[in-house]
């Protein structure tokens, strides 16, 4: 079933959010309290989530604060990478979520945690028992990115590709299984930690993964899966078919669906990162996808308390 529904991916990151034509997030704002209030007319007790950050940065938070957005949302979300990516160590994590509480009165989730095997599977290892020694019963949901490594043959999300260096190319092993779908060492380990650690698994167009990773979800005794829904794919000939078909093969998991990714053909510039032309456009895409996955009764948003579903939520888990 449909846990809870989130709103864009790292939308501080310029691999996700062109902040260049949107400097102040102005337009993200406004189209995250469209999509807040579209969602909430379809299914009140829905959990929603703003897109999770990263860097995880107190004053994008204070802005997204001061810009209304978090009045209709019942939690935040951070990712963060200190064996990777990120500039600070990974024994800081605790003080980074404090960072981001000091700013919203919201839950704070982690919805991106992860360690590339890039130059050895005992960083993974190390990763893995670390985050959970600091992550788990500080925070309401944490997602372990992630099940699999990319497959070479597809690219990594990033705006700059192979002229980020080493940086790139951690992308492609993340995984707790290679592209092939062989175990790494951490794979069995992290049964250790489930379900307090969830997992994070995107999943491409007509996957042809989806079966092998659900099969190997339960087997490591996930509970908590996030994932998304994209809203450039919609466009794509059999869209729902493929939609239904994912969600379906999902339904035994508590899921966090994630929506972003723009059209280009709907974007103010041609890529997945712009700013939409119309931001109800992606309100309706969301509202949509609820309305077919996570129905709920009709209600007026103006009767909900701010942030009561998400804490009514963490505490019945």
């Amino acid at each position: 079933m449909i846990e809870a529904v989130k709103f864009w991916n790292e939308p501080n990151n310029k691999s996700h959010w062109d902040f260049e034509i949107d400097p102040g997030w102005l337009q993200y704002a406004a189209m995250v309290r469209l999509a807040s209030k579209a969602v909430r007319s379809e299914n009140p007790a829905l959990v929603q989530v703003l897109g999770g950050i990263s860097p995880i940065d107190a004053s994008f938070m204070t802005n997204m604060r001061e810009q209304g957005v978090l009045h209709g949302l019942d939690a935040v979300a951070v990712h963060g990478f200190p064996l990777d990516w990120n500039h600070w160590q990974i024994d800081e994590w605790p003080a980074r979520i404090a960072e981001i509480e000091s700013v919203t009165h919201l839950p704070v989730w982690v919805t991106e945690v992860g360690v590339s095997t890039f130059g050895a599977e005992e960083v993974q290892q190390f990763g893995l028992r670390r985050t959970a020694e600091l992550l788990i019963g500080r925070v309401p949901r944490i997602f372990w990115y992630s099940l699999y490594d990319l497959p070479a043959a597809w690219p990594a999300t990033t705006r700059h590709r192979e002229a980020e260096g080493s940086s790139y190319y951690r992308h492609f092993h993340m995984g707790l299984l290679r592209e092939d779908g062989r175990p790494k060492l951490a794979c069995e380990q992290f049964r250790a930690y489930a379900p307090g650690l969830g997992i994070c698994q995107w999943f491409h167009f007509e996957d042809p993964r989806l079966d092998d990773a659900v099969a190997w979800l339960k087997r490591l005794n996930v509970r908590h899966l996030r994932t998304g829904l994209s809203w450039a794919d919609s466009f794509r000939p059999d869209a729902d078919r493929w939609f239904d078909r994912q969600m379906r093969a999902l339904e035994d998991f508590e899921v966090t669906v994630t929506f972003c990714f723009t059209p280009e053909h709907r974007g103010i510039a041609p890529h997945h990162t712009s700013p939409p032309q119309q931001a109800e456009e992606f309100a309706a895409f969301c509202a949509r996808m609820v309305r077919r996955y996570a129905p709920g009764a009709p209600c007026q948003v103006a009767q909900r308390e701010p942030g009561q579903f998400a804490l009514d939520n963490a505490m019945s888990k």
